[in-house]
């Protein structure tokens, strides 16, 4: 290993001594790509009785600027407690190992235990070797996300409490925070301003329970990341999130690339979710889009401290507000 990558090693092997009672030698570890916020490891700790394969999370440094400038997220801390309590009520979440603090000198983040399998979106709804998967999954994710929203928030009081209209108007402060104006996102906002719903619903809300957020294996999904933008709200969003084309990779399944509504809807019901409402879905998901295309605008718009645009890739994806505004428009058509 390189000097700094040797120096970070035995600072994970003594949080997980310290935190886990793992006590062992780091081994294998290696960057990760992917994930848009958070710095993600894999590693082994070659223990005694063999090697535990890992991984680590690191998130940002929180700083005033970033806090304002995004969306309600959880801090690390807090992302590992909701996937402890999610595990305890079944939800095929991360084992969380470890939470780091101040005296491991890796920052802020956690460590859980690594799951095998397959997150690519464009490979799971595509890839024959991932078709009886597919079969599984709609009705997988149903039962799934129906667990989450019976899951009790007792003792998660960190959670946000975000209705309809508070969540518009964060995101439209987000886009006004730019400086960025469109036709299509003024209709867009002052569409979804208008169809807001009547009654207040309130759920955990997993808000980003997406093709390319989950650990697939053979038999259907194995594990569900990303807990970062949890909060209590509305179920229905996480519904219709799952159904937007942009998770879909391209191909034609209405839910997530792999499978159908009817299939997705009669799995959370039976599970002991809300009837579901497919005009509130249909909402989320129109909303979904708009808040993609929010998305799509600030990461374009990204720049570093000297100005310049913060990278090609963030450019690139800048550049794909037209596909999500486009999936509005062909939702609220409808």
């Amino acid at each position: 290993m390189e000097p700094a990558t040797e120096a970070m090693a035995q600072r994970l092997a003594a949080a997980l001594g310290r935190h886990a009672g793992l006590y062992g030698r780091v081994e294998a570890l290696r960057r990760l790509t992917g994930g848009a916020t958070k710095t993600t490891w894999s590693f082994e700790l070659a223990t005694a009785d063999g090697p535990v394969a890992l991984i680590l999370q690191q998130a940002p440094a929180a700083t005033p600027e970033r806090e304002e400038s995004s969306a309600p997220k959880l801090d690390a801390a807090d992302d590992a407690r909701l996937m402890i309590a999610a595990r305890s009520h079944g939800v095929p979440a991360p084992r969380v190992r470890a939470i780091l603090d101040l005296h491991d000198g890796l920052g802020r983040g956690y460590i859980t235990e690594h799951v095998e399998g397959e997150t690519l979106g464009r490979k799971l709804v595509s890839d024959p070797a991932h078709a009886g998967a597919r079969a599984a999954m709609a009705e997988q994710a149903g039962r799934i996300l129906a667990t989450i929203h019976c899951m009790p928030t007792t003792g998660l009081d960190f959670l946000k409490r975000l209705s309809p209209a508070q969540e518009l108007a964060v995101y439209a402060g987000l886009l006004d925070a730019t400086g960025f104006r469109h036709p299509a996102l003024d209709f867009a906002l002052r569409w979804v301003r208008r169809h807001l719903p009547a009654d207040d619903t309130d759920a955990l809300v997993h808000a980003d329970f997406r093709t390319g957020n989950l650990i697939v294996g053979p038999e259907g999904i194995r594990c569900v990341l990303d807990w970062e933008i949890a909060r209590c709200g509305d179920p229905m969003q996480d519904l219709g999130v799952l159904c937007m084309r942009t998770w879909r990779f391209g191909a034609a399944p209405e839910v997530g690339g792999f499978g159908a509504r009817e299939a997705l809807y009669a799995a959370y019901e039976r599970a002991g979710g809300a009837p579901v409402d497919p005009a509130r879905v249909r909402f989320w998901e129109a909303f979904s889009n708009l808040k993609w295309a929010i998305g799509c605008v600030r990461r374009g718009l990204a720049t570093r401290d000297d100005g310049t645009p913060a990278s090609l890739e963030l450019c690139a994806v800048g550049r794909r507000m037209e596909e999500p505004l486009w999936d509005f428009f062909q939702l609220v058509d409808r």
